[in-house]
């Protein structure tokens, strides 16, 4: 009998834009209708990308194949005690579309790999979401450019460089400056301007004074 085909999928959420979430799912529509029943999350998951295959545990590869890359992107916590491995990675939908590109060139299978255009509603969703979230840090907004230099305000041996408008490089490694905040203190839930500084002065600080 022939094994029905299924999606390896990236999906997103403006709840939580640092964030995607990659599995798979033997219907994507009924997937997503499942993820949106939760009344937890303020906006519902939509479809940025779908990679056609055939195999109910290529999904598990991918995650593999992330994690060996860099075991600090998956989302991981304790609740109750117990450990809790998620679907969602801290990176941008754009790295993990790229990815999915890498694998469908290499198997050369680019006619399964599809991109997926906001609806109309996505898109007002998408705006609401930017308008009611808190501003979110920019080092533009402070007049740092790419290519600069940040300090971990903890050691000032730990040097990062700026590479976008909210990434920074650390040992060869793309981060979220709160996501790399988190591994170097070993704690969730920081801030990360709280911890670097730029010239010297803290970037919270920075940015009160503008």
């Amino acid at each position: 009998m022939e094994e029905k085909t299924g999606v390896i999928y990236i999906l997103t959420n403006p709840s939580f834009p640092e964030y995607v979430k990659i599995g798979y799912a033997d219907d994507i529509n009924k997937r997503l209708s499942q993820l949106n029943r939760s009344e937890c999350v303020p906006f519902a998951f939509r479809v940025y990308a779908t990679f056609e295959t055939s195999s109910r545990l290529s999904d598990l590869k991918i995650h593999d194949l992330i994690d060996r890359l860099n075991p600090h992107l998956r989302a991981i916590d304790n609740f109750e005690g117990k450990k809790r491995v998620r679907e969602f990675y801290a990176i941008s939908k754009e790295d993990a579309y790229e990815l999915l590109k890498s694998i469908a060139e290499i198997t050369g299978q680019e006619g399964k790999l599809h991109k997926h255009d906001l609806t109309e509603a996505e898109t007002k969703d998408e705006n609401l979401a930017k308008t009611i979230r808190k501003s979110n840090f920019t080092f533009s907004e402070l007049g740092i450019l790419p290519g600069e230099e940040l300090e971990f305000v903890n050691d000032n041996n730990i040097k990062v460089k700026v590479i976008d408008d909210r990434m920074v490089e650390y040992h060869g490694e793309k981060y979220y400056l709160s996501n790399l905040a988190q591994i170097l203190l070993k704690r969730k839930n920081v801030q990360g301007p709280l911890y670097f500084s730029y010239k010297g002065k803290v970037l919270t600080e920075l940015r009160k004074d503008i």
